[in-house]
């Protein structure tokens, strides 16, 4: 008798835009049956960085094409301002916004694999576990990690996923790569919608782009840009006291 193989549905996490000061982080969840996983490499998935814009937007819809499920949210610079002045870190930001996508996901992933910002790789997926509703396992620490999660298993409950939580997972898994392109594109054609809505370049909006450095200082009074702008950032503090600098002399 023939063995029937069955796949489980996995997921990567990535995000786009972390250490931007104009614009929305972007963080995405991608779930596919495992055994379409294989494609993703065959049609070119890689890590976002590695590929130009003009190929992320032709993977973008072919990624959509294989998934089970796609999630993503764009985390405003507003968000962010606030976030930071209540002391919440952008690690911690970025987990509450990847549970709430993993407690989304239709496809209800047995594996779930993301790229940890954290030094210490594991910490990311317990941040995540923690704030999820879901019972989650992550690897390579004993335990379900639970936050007065209602079970009605008792210590025996088991976890409901696994998470993988791993320094440039963009790169080592398929799936995470997809989240990536995802997430990469997304933020993208956010800043393209923008340039259009304000009349003027805005440059990648990262603080090595001097289209953006001096646009936000030619711009400091205007308020419709300023709200798109990472205010608690030390990127823009030194920009303006630059310009103080400059008023001074």
């Amino acid at each position: 008798m023939a063995l029937t193989v069955v796949f489980i549905i996995i997921a990567g996490g990535d995000e786009a835009g972390r250490g931007a000061v104009l614009g929305p982080l972007v963080v995405s969840l991608v779930s596919i049956n495992e055994g379409k996983a294989k494609k993703l490499s065959e049609i070119g998935v890689r890590d976002s960085k590695m590929l130009s814009r003009r190929r992320r937007e032709f993977l973008f819809d072919d990624i959509y094409s294989l998934a089970e499920d796609v999630r993503t949210y764009a985390i405003t610079p507003e968000e962010i301002n606030n976030a930071m002045r209540s002391n919440i870190s952008i690690n911690e930001l970025e987990a509450i916004h990847f549970a709430r996508l993993i407690d989304e996901s239709e496809a209800n992933p047995k594996k779930i694999y993301l790229d940890s910002p954290d030094v210490i790789p594991e910490k990311f997926g317990i941040r995540v576990s923690l704030i999820s509703k879901k019972l989650l396992k992550v690897n390579g620490v004993n335990g379900v990690r639970r936050r007065e999660k209602s079970s009605g298993g008792g210590n025996a409950a088991k976890a409901v996923a696994k998470i993988i939580a791993e320094h440039k997972a963009d790169v080592k898994y398929p799936v995470v790569s997809a989240a990536s392109i995802i997430a990469k594109v997304t933020r993208d054609r956010a800043i393209e919608e923008l340039e259009e809505s304000l009349g003027f370049e805005l440059g990648s909006g990262y603080p090595s782009d001097k289209i953006t450095i001096d646009m936000i200082r030619r711009n400091l009074d205007n308020e419709r840009l300023l709200k798109h702008v990472r205010a608690e950032w030390k990127t823009l503090k030194l920009i303006r006291q630059l310009k103080i600098f400059e008023f001074l002399k």
